[in-house]
């Protein structure tokens, strides 16, 4: 499940989200605890903190004292904004510049997409 290709931490933030878009983790639920996602994954749990804490620094998730970590209630918006620009930037942005290598207009691009949808 740990993927050598990417920091350890964040993929624990991106399967905490991942988990919130696909509503496995509503909002103002508990999420495991640290030493739960280390134990799964068999890390340190330092490095499951840090995949933690990132979501908390961007209010995605919040703290209870004594507690341990919950879903924010306008968490599961945050992400899907915060993947959708993902999205643009890495597949919408490289698949234009490529289509501009191509001398692939904007409306054949278009056409393209509309064909695609076709095939699902």
């Amino acid at each position: 499940m740990i993927d050598d290709s990417k920091p350890i931490f964040l993929q624990i933030a991106e399967r905490i989200e991942d988990d919130i878009l696909e509503g496995l983790l509503p909002e103002e639920s508990q999420v495991p605890s640290t030493n739960q996602f280390a134990a799964f994954y068999h890390i340190n749990p330092a490095t499951a903190a840090k995949g933690v804490n990132l979501l908390v620094d961007q209010g995605i998730l919040y703290k209870k004292r004594g507690i341990g970590m919950f879903v924010a209630g306008t968490a599961r918006e945050q992400v899907r904004k915060k993947r959708q620009e993902q999205f643009y930037e890495q597949f919408v942005v490289t698949m234009m510049r490529e289509a501009e290598r191509l001398g692939i207009t904007a409306g054949e691009l278009a056409d393209m997409i509309r064909r695609g949808e076709n095939k699902r």
